[in-house]
């Protein structure tokens, strides 16, 4: 209710609908390509600037005019508040593609055209979605300003958008995925501190983590030789969005990646709402 008695709902479903739209006119009715999937991939970008339209004041409103402490006083639990915040800008998100999902109908009006191809593809923009606001939930709840929260999310998105372009300017040497393992576990140690303030953990993360990566690379580097690259590639958005639009695969680890970093971000979403309970 809250999305629709404001602007905020009327203004992203617009964004979405229009740019979707768009794409779907110039590729497939005057374009005269058979898959509404190959439009839907071309709109990813738009989800870059639309979601942080749903997500910028989730938490972020809260912090600042200090009707968060309210969680703590709910006769509910946290996660349950978290969890419906949640669910609500994941409705949100969907109406777009609810609507959207008459675009195939249309184009085998028309034509010739591909339910299984088109729907599945539109299955991983919704599961697409849900990790992207479950990312941008989880930034608006580190910061009071939603500027800030908007800002910092597209940072991330557009990250996630040229997440393989980038990778693939990565060294695949050994020495290059020491580093970049290492930076990836300080970042992971830090997150940790961060969030349960326990020394002895984060002690226990670091030194097993690191002690057993530096004894790795001593030992036998071999292995070490493009794994960074494996592993963050297997992170790659647009990848597992194109299996689905251009190659027709079901990627089924592509839905496992979106829905797993959802349920990641959300965890870490009620944590750190829960650690101002102890602050």
């Amino acid at each position: 209710n809250s999305y629709f008695n404001s602007m905020t709902g009327y203004i992203y479903t617009a964004i979405v609908l229009i740019f979707v739209g768009l794409f779907f006119a110039i590729t497939n009715m005057l374009g005269g390509y058979p898959y509404f999937a190959g439009a839907l991939s071309s709109s990813v970008i738009i989800l870059v600037f639309a979601v942080p339209i749903l997500t910028m004041k989730s938490i972020a409103e809260e912090r600042r005019s200090k009707t968060d402490q309210m969680f703590l006083t709910y006769p509910v639990k946290t996660s349950t508040v978290i969890l419906g915040k949640y669910f609500a800008m994941v409705t949100v998100y969907a109406i777009p593609l609810l609507i959207s999902c008459l675009c195939p109908m249309i184009i085998s009006w028309e034509g010739v055209g591909s339910f299984i191809v088109d729907y599945s593809t539109i299955l991983a923009f919704l599961c697409l979605g849900c990790m992207f606001v479950a990312i941008g939930m989880f930034i608006s709840s580190l910061t009071e300003s939603q500027i800030i929260a908007s800002v910092v999310s597209m940072g991330v998105f557009l990250l996630l958008f040229f997440w393989t372009g980038l990778i693939s300017n990565i060294p695949k040497t050994a020495a290059a995925s020491f580093i970049g393992i290492m930076i990836i576990l300080v970042i992971i140690v830090a997150l940790l501190y961060k969030l349960t303030h326990s020394n002895i953990l984060t002690a226990v993360v670091a030194i097993a983590g690191g002690g057993g990566l530096i004894a790795w690379y001593v030992i036998d580097n071999t292995l070490l030789g493009g794994l960074i690259n494996k592993l963050l590639g297997a992170f790659s958005v647009t990848d597992a969005i194109g299996n689905f639009a251009s190659y027709n695969v079901f990627d089924l680890r592509g839905l496992l990646l979106f829905l797993s970093c959802s349920a990641l971000f959300v965890f870490l979403t009620i944590q750190s709402v829960q650690k101002r309970r102890w602050s």
